[in-house]
């Protein structure tokens, strides 16, 4: 098999000839800059190439073709033109890191000090408003800063929450349309295609860190309270983005069509650490009437399989979201309440694509020695990989501080498990 081949065996519940395995694809499945700076150093010994950030509120690094090439991932990712604060992914400018990794940023990118000696960045990368997130010294990634305006409870406005929604215009959806077809005619990977506007809720977006002045509800703790103490306005948010949502699957159902195999919808997370966000009902009642529209309109217009990101303890969520529609499940958090790995293959391995869970991102791959990195991947690999159904990728990104020894366990170990096809 080919790598698209593969994925699509893996998507369908078939034992591929070997472990599918992805990295990079989803600004879910990727890692951090100066990971990627030491991972492809000691791979390809290029001690003059520059990684680019192509995510920087998250500071991932891109894996590129090469790396792509030397580590045998079988998935690449096709996204907007624009990143988390509005400036556009180009117009790449030398740039060091703050722990001192050479990277490549758009030319958007721009920050000033902050107090601590981190780093303030700006919407649009316009330097003459307010900053929308800091880096604090000795971090790896930003964290939007809430700039909500005073607020009339007794007379919110649910437009305010929906002025970043609206259906993709025609340069945008060429966008999309030129990069899948380069992905899909110039490689034999699996793409993987992010939907814009249909994550109904996601923490990450609400604070808008790519608007100079948003409106609304964008804290995120009033956010999450919002959820319970204003639910009908919560409701008629996620109405007025529905119809942008199914707006932009249309036009990229047309655009794109089969060159993709994946479709990321969900990023919003249901789950904490040790139990669930919200309860079933909740989920039921708010969220998933807005997913099921989604996955159906989908599904209806094309044979993308679509994939949902929720981190946490969510297994009693799990039958919810098969219900919804959702296809593919990621990170598969093994460490949280409830997610062992056994538990999760032999009650939904059938019904739904696992994409992660391949090693602990939390204490294991930043912590471990390379030996108790080895081991857990080859036993993720062993649980997970059976029968098909199974994407080899980290729980969650890769940061920036894992040492370089852990990220050669994990491919060592990736590489052993290959010859089972799982």
């Amino acid at each position: 098999m080919n790598s698209r081949e593969r994925l699509i065996a893996t998507l369908n519940h078939e034992e591929p000839d070997r472990l599918c395995v992805d990295f990079g694809a989803g600004y879910q499945t990727g890692m951090g800059a100066g990971a990627v700076h030491r991972l492809r150093q000691a791979v390809l010994g290029d001690v003059r190439h520059r990684v680019k950030v192509i995510e920087p509120y998250q500071m991932l690094g891109e894996i590129d073709d090469a790396l792509i090439e030397a580590l045998g991932l079988d998935v690449v990712g096709v996204h907007g033109s624009r990143t988390m604060f509005g400036f556009r992914n180009e117009g790449w400018k030398p740039f060091e890191l703050l722990d001192g990794t050479p990277a490549l940023v758009p030319e958007g990118f721009n920050v000033t000090p902050s107090e601590d000696g981190g780093w303030l960045i700006y919407p649009e990368g316009d330097t003459s408003v307010p900053p929308s997130a800091r880096m604090p010294r000795g971090s790896y990634f930003f964290d939007s800063i809430c700039r909500q305006e005073s607020l009339d409870e007794s007379n919110l406005d649910p437009a305010d929450n929906c002025e970043e929604f609206g259906v993709i215009d025609g340069e945008e959806t060429q966008h999309f349309a030129r990069w899948a077809r380069r992905c899909a005619e110039e490689t034999a990977r699996g793409v993987y295609i992010t939907l814009p506007g249909t994550a109904f809720g996601d923490i990450a977006l609400v604070p808008a860190p790519w608007m100079k002045r948003p409106r609304g509800i964008r804290g995120v703790a009033e956010w999450y309270m919002a959820t319970v103490t204003a639910r009908d306005y919560v409701r008629a948010v996620f109405e007025r983005q529905l119809e942008s949502a199914l707006g932009n699957v249309e036009r990229l159902a047309a655009a794109v069509g089969d060159r993709a195999q994946v479709a990321f919808v969900s990023g919003t997370d249901f789950g904490t650490q040790t139990s669930q966000f919200c309860s079933v009902r909740t989920y039921r009642d708010l969220y998933k009437p807005f997913h099921k529209a989604v996955n159906d309109r989908i599904h209806a217009l094309t044979r993308w399989k679509t994939f949902m990101h929720s981190c946490g303890a969510i297994l009693p969520l799990i039958p919810e979201f098969i219900d919804a529609g959702f296809d593919i499940l990621n990170p598969v958090q093994c460490s949280a309440a409830g997610m062992e790995p056994r538990l999760l293959k032999r009650e939904f391995g059938g019904q739904i694509v696992f994409w992660g869970g391949g090693v602990d991102t939390q204490k294991t791959l930043p912590f471990g020695t390379p030996d108790e990195v080895y081991r857990e991947v080859r036993e993720r690999i062993e649980i997970f990989a059976p029968g098909g159904g199974y994407v080899f990728n980290s729980t969650h990104n890769v940061q920036s501080n894992v040492p370089v020894e852990n990220l050669l366990a994990m491919f060592r170990a990736v590489d052993d498990g290959r010859s089972r096809g799982g």
